[in-house]
């Protein structure tokens, strides 16, 4: 498969976090997950000063592993260059290019957001049929982006901002 992000990589230079982790780098990924939206908590208390402890807990990781799924990457609650550059971009990082006659859990997983975007019905079968082509497209076009049915590294960076939960007020 091709790649969709024409992007070249972000130097990091950061190391790999994990769980039990502490110190200025997890701070700083808790402030880039923070500025990203991604601590649930956040969004219910609007105090980042609780979430933003240098201290890699169980919050962190789960917070983590959301933004994994959200970007498409590996939810492994670790986080590595991959994670690190998505972060920074604050968009899905080196995905492939998917059209119709794509098939996986790949394409499931674009169902299921397209769905929660109201832009697909179908079944979420990991089949990049017509009814998914025809949901990318709406979708495309709903967000005034080039429509071709085709989720290359633009139609990626839409599917990523389709939120799989929100805030309640």
């Amino acid at each position: 498969m091709t790649s969709a992000s024409n992007l070249p990589p972000v130097a990091t230079n950061r190391p790999v976090l994990k769980k039990g982790d502490r110190g200025t780098n997890v701070r700083e990924l808790q402030t880039l997950l923070y500025d990203y939206g991604a601590f649930a908590l956040a969004c219910i208390f609007g105090l980042p000063e609780a979430l933003i402890d240098g201290d890699f807990g169980d919050d962190t990781e789960d917070t983590v592993k959301a933004f994994q799924r959200q970007v498409f990457l590996t939810v492994d609650g670790i986080v590595g260059n991959i994670t690190w550059q998505a972060l920074i971009r604050k968009a899905p990082i080196n995905m492939p290019v998917l059209r119709r006659g794509s098939k996986g859990e790949l394409v499931s997983r674009v169902q299921i957001r397209l769905i929660i975007s109201g832009d697909y019905q179908g079944a979420i079968d990991g089949d990049f049929g017509v009814a998914t082509e025809e949901a990318v497209k709406s979708l495309q076009r709903r967000n005034r982006s080039d429509v071709d049915g085709i989720i290359g590294n633009g139609t990626w960076i839409l599917l990523s901002q389709i939120k799989e939960a929100e805030c309640l007020p």
